[in-house]
Parts: C-alpha cells; structure tokens; sequence
C-alpha cells in the first residue's frame, strides 16, 4: 500500500512516498503550502500518478510526549487535505525528524541556505520511514 508523509509547515510542505509495498520511504519533493491545502494541480498529479492510497501527517509532539501547541492546526490541515483527496489519514510522531534532517544534509556538506527546501521532505522521509517500519514489526508478532 503507498502512503505519501506530508510535513506540513506555513509556507512548505515536504512529501515522501512509500514503495507500493509500504517498506521503504523516500524523499519526494517540497511544495508551497497553497498548493497542497488548496488542492492544487501539482499536489493533485503526485498523488495521481505515485497511485497514493494513505496520507500519512507528521504531528509535533513536545518532549514529553504529549502534543504540542501546533498539533490542533496540523490536524486540521491534515484532515482537510485528506478530505480533499478521499484518503485514509493517519499522523506520526515527527518530533526530532527536523533536527535529523538537517542532520543528515550537513553531513553531506550543504549550508543552511542549501538546505532550505529539502529539510521538509527528509523529515518527511525519515517519519515515514520509522512509521512503516513500526507496522511491518507490528505485523511480524
């Protein structure tokens, strides 16, 4: 089954896409947030031509574990966009996907101004990928 993972930010929203199994994430592409809560054509064709079957939102979550102060507008976005669409919703924990992301993007030698963009689709990738892998073990038992 794909999913496409959404990070959801004010002005970008990164995508991620699962292979047609549902085992492995990869970083797809950032667009603004326009297009994607308003349903835009470009966020239309992903989803039409990767064959999405589940969106999968990352929700902020403070260190506690609780939900952070973002995740009521998150969940609202999410829901809309999935509405949208006619998908299947389901959220995952994104809390150090940023910090990861950015992370990784270092190592490979980029500055902040590089990075700009392609952090939102990494932490996509990266929460989508600790997703699927926790149901595949889930499924394992």
């Amino acid at each position: 089954m794909r999913t496409m993972a959404l990070d959801i930010g004010e002005v970008r929203i990164g995508v991620a896409i699962s292979d047609s199994e549902g085992r492995i994430a990869t970083p797809l592409k950032v667009l603004a947030a326009s297009d994607v809560l308003g349903d835009g054509a470009e966020f239309r064709r992903l989803v039409q031509d990767w064959e999405v079957e589940q969106l999968l939102c990352g929700l902020p979550y403070a260190l506690s574990g609780e939900e952070g102060p973002q995740a009521a507008s998150i969940k609202e976005k999410a829901s809309r966009i999935a509405r949208a669409r006619n998908l299947p919703l389901f959220f995952a924990d994104e809390r150090m996907s940023s910090r990861e992301a950015k992370r990784i993007l270092r190592e490979e030698g980029l500055d902040e101004r590089a990075m700009r963009g392609k952090v939102d689709m990494i932490a996509a990738s990266l929460f989508l990928q600790a997703w699927l892998d926790a149901r595949f073990e889930h499924e394992d038992k």
